[in-house]
């Protein structure tokens, strides 16, 4: 299957890292990090796995996924369905040795060994809270995951952004915000120093923000020395939808958010004016759309929905065009 999608090599430096493309898997797509390899081999630059909660919990009743197929868009309520911090970090140590097996099953006799992944992409993974946590206590969830995630991953993805948990996009208001980054930052400083390292944190903001709380969100970024904004989540508006499904509650993904996700890009581009580098995602459908973005101004791209609508090939596809 490598080579069937093998994807021409576009190299990007960004944050740190060496990726082989600009092109990424958007979170949600693999929640809990069990396709790893098989995504990888499409040709993705990077593969971003979650999000990932503390414990384990089902997200919200079903059902919670519609395809809008006259609109290809998807909406999704998904509630950050995870099976918890253990399953995936027994999925990731799996990425060291053949022998999986036995390693996940000698996850309830000791601590997991920690060490660095060895996928073809590079891994990002993103976190979020318990549902059952208030914003109240969300930082201990997040200082939690980021301690247990910065010895695997490459990056990590901060997710206060979806609109199906609730209360969670309140934490992108700046003061909890600010609270929030400074204690991870902390934290990561920490890991830097044990892992000899400097762990990449980014954070995912929602495309439905007021221009004033997109300054506000982005000036706190910047302030607490984070690494990168991914740009945007899923948007909880409805504009111009034909699907009978229109009227279903969640996040909507696909073409309907393109306009919504550029405006973004282009926002938030010109306020960090270079500080920080963007990753652009919502609304890539096609090579042309990933080129748009990358003219912009984004350092990387992802997709998700465009992947649903336009199958395996789209990854190669894309990376030919740039």
């Amino acid at each position: 299957m490598q080579a069937m999608f093998a994807a021409p090599s576009k190299p990007v430096h960004v944050f740190g890292l060496d990726f082989k493309n600009p092109i990424g898997l958007a979170a949600g797509y693999d929640k809990d990090g069990i396709a790893i390899r098989g995504l990888a081999a499409l040709g993705f630059g990077h593969v971003e796995i979650g999000t990932v909660t503390p414990l384990p919990q089902t997200g919200n009743p079903q059902p919670r996924l519609f395809r809008l197929i006259e609109d290809e868009a998807i909406i999704n309520r998904m509630g950050f369905p995870s099976r918890g911090t253990e399953f995936v970090q027994a999925r990731l140590n799996a990425g060291l040795s053949m022998n999986w097996v036995e390693r996940f099953i000698g996850m309830s006799r000791k601590k997991p060994h920690v060490s660095r992944h060895k996928f073809t992409a590079i891994l990002g993974v993103n976190l979020g809270r318990n549902k059952s946590t208030s914003n109240e206590q969300a930082v201990f969830d997040y200082l939690a995951l980021l301690q247990n995630f910065a010895p695997l991953a490459d990056y990590l993805t901060i997710n206060v952004s979806s609109p199906n948990t609730e209360g969670l996009r309140r934490l992108q208001e700046r003061d909890a915000l600010e609270s929030l980054l400074k204690n991870l930052h902390q934290q990561r400083l920490i890991e830097q120093n044990q892992l000899q390292r400097r762990v990449p944190l980014l954070v995912k903001l929602s495309p439905d923000l007021t221009d004033e709380e997109l300054d506000d969100a982005v000036d706190v970024i910047l302030r607490t020395h984070m690494d990168g904004i991914i740009a945007t989540n899923t948007t909880l508006e409805r504009f111009g939808l034909r699907s009978n499904y229109r009227g279903e509650s969640g996040g909507l993904s696909g073409a309907p958010l393109k306009v919504q996700s550029e405006a973004m890009l282009q926002k938030i581009v010109k306020r960090v004016g270079g500080m920080v580098p963007v990753v652009s995602v919502g609304g890539i459908m096609c090579p042309e759309d990933a080129k748009r973005r990358l003219d912009m101004g984004a350092a990387l791209v992802q997709i998700y929905t465009g992947l649903a609508y336009q199958g395996p090939g789209l990854v190669k596809r894309i990376a030919r065009f740039l």
